[in-house]
């Protein structure tokens, strides 16, 4: 992973192989952002008329280089757009800084070192551009040939100027981003693995391995104990493929916490619809149909890096979504841990079914709150397109804390409720409930049906997050082509938030 460091040098004076400055759009045209004064005046204050000239604006993902002059150490200036400046009085908005730290570690990949001399007065400034640059910074090459794209690689290292390595809360700054970046990055290098690489035993083998490196617990139920224990939901969707299921749970404990957060996530490692075959054009992704599991993995093991003082579970549902012919078919009843008997209607409709199983279980040791993570519906992508996802929950505080804390990190959402009169929708005939409801609000109906088996009395939230999960368009900001890491910010910074008593 690209290196982080912080740098009390001169933007001009720190050897570097470019150094980055911050363009705003300005009233009367581009203006220069904090940070790149000793940079400009190499260019005799003229720097922000000579990228003007190249065409610079300083709209958001911009980026424009330069020949650096005598004076810059560095070879080449990068300049990249803020969007619009602030007004007079006003900081940079963090967001803004994220994303043009991230069009600059994508623009500098195969470099060995760059200087950030971006605004960086405070933590949350520090913290914003080191979280953008790592993020920005990642590439995913591991089944590239050396003739292929791998060949540049990712920039190797960077440096942000103005920040101070000796202060306190800048240094905890930079440790948070490093911690959360390489979660996030380990959360796209998961969903970007191709399924007969990362089945459901592969990936608990992958947490089992960073339980030992991070002083995590970590127990692995196979298709032996999942069928021991009743685990109907997460037995009946794998059942048609040849790898089997696993319910992992991972957990990271503080001897001086006083709150319990579980974090749930669906883990279907190929989603082919089952049964219900997806139509040509939708399967070629489902290879991401595991980022809420990747998210709450990479969540938790971050939560252990930066010893937050709070207990996090984390319970990867893992299954395969195969037709085999051993499938579970439309029509059948399902009877799911917590006793509770499912009629299934539709066989792509599994990650509820893996969910609820998890669901329930992590009920069981009455955590104070419980956040499922799912790449669950089309429906959610259809009411919020590709870029936001959706939260609901059965206490309205809680989603709106859980909203106010996604937005803060940089992760667009957006509140949904959970209407009941579509709860009759789901009646089923032959079982307790089906998992199927009504078309129309398709998303809301799958979140009533996994509030059935939250356990009585537990606050819970679940986030949709099939629309920015995975970007099949070209990169942005720090927004990769491919896997994303949705959600494990949030998840993380829920877990401050409970540490500090802030969120429960």
């Amino acid at each position: 992973m690209t290196a982080l460091t912080l740098s009390t040098s001169s933007a001009a004076a720190l050897r570097a192989d470019a150094v980055v400055v911050g363009l705003a759009k300005g009233a009367k045209g581009p203006r220069l952002a904090p940070g790149a004064e000793a940079v400009d005046a190499a260019f005799d204050g003229k720097l922000a008329a000579v990228l003007e000239t190249l065409g610079a604006s300083g709209a958001e993902g911009e980026a424009t280089k330069v020949p650096a002059p005598s004076g810059v150490k560095a070879a080449v200036v990068l300049a990249v757009g803020l969007g619009d400046a602030p007004e007079d009085g006003d900081g940079y908005d963090l967001e803004a800084l994220r994303k043009a730290a991230g069009v600059a570690g994508r623009s500098l990949s195969g470099a060995k070192k760059a200087a950030f001399a971006l605004p960086a007065g405070d933590a949350a400034e520090v913290e914003a551009v080191a979280t953008g640059a790592l993020l920005g910074a990642y590439a995913f090459t591991a089944y590239q040939t050396e003739n292929g794209a791998a060949g540049k690689g990712s920039l190797g290292e960077v440096a942000i100027v103005g920040a101070k390595p000796r202060d306190k809360e800048h240094k905890a700054a930079a440790e948070r981003a490093t911690a959360v970046a390489a979660e996030v990055n380990r959360a796209r290098d998961l969903v970007n693995t191709p399924s007969n690489d990362l089945d459901p035993k592969a990936f608990a083998a992958e947490v089992t391995a960073a339980g030992k490196e991070f002083g995590l617990k970590v127990e692995v139920l196979d298709e032996k104990a999942l069928a021991k224990g009743g685990y109907g939901g997460l037995i009946g969707v794998g059942r048609g493929s040849a790898t089997p299921p696993r319910l992992v749970r991972v957990a990271y404990k503080h001897p001086k916490a006083t709150h319990t957060l579980a974090f749930v996530g669906k883990g279907i490692t190929y989603d082919s619809g089952g049964i219900s075959l997806k139509p040509a054009g939708h399967n070629e992704t489902m290879k991401c149909d595991m980022s809420g599991a990747a998210a709450v993995f990479g969540a938790v093991v971050a939560a252990a890096k930066l010893g937050l003082r709070v207990n996090v579970t984390g319970w990867l549902a893992l299954a395969e979504n195969m037709p085999g012919g051993n499938a579970t078919r439309p029509g059948d009843v399902l009877r799911m841990y917590s006793g509770k008997t499912v009629e299934v209607l539709n066989t792509d409709a599994e990650g509820r079914l893996v969910l609820a199983d998890a669901l329930a279980r992590a009920s069981e040791e009455a955590p104070d709150a419980i956040v499922d993570v799912a790449t669950l519906t089309g429906a959610m992508v259809l009411a919020l397109g590709d870029g936001r996802f959706g939260i609901m929950s059965n206490d309205d505080a809680f989603r709106t804390a859980v909203h106010a804390t996604a937005l803060a990190e940089g992760e667009d959402s957006w509140p949904m409720p959970l209407p009941q009169q579509l709860r009759k929708t789901f009646d089923s005939p032959t079982a307790d409930i089906a998992n199927m409801g009504v078309r129309p609000g398709g998303g809301l109906i799958a979140g009533l049906f996994l509030k059935e088996f939250v356990g009585e009395g537990i606050t819970w939230a679940h986030l949709d997050i099939a629309g920015p999960a995975f970007n099949e368009g070209s990169s942005f900001g720090y927004t990769p082509k491919g896997g994303t890491g949705t959600a494990v910010r949030t998840l993380v910074a829920l877990a401050r938030k409970a540490a500090e008593g802030d969120l429960l």
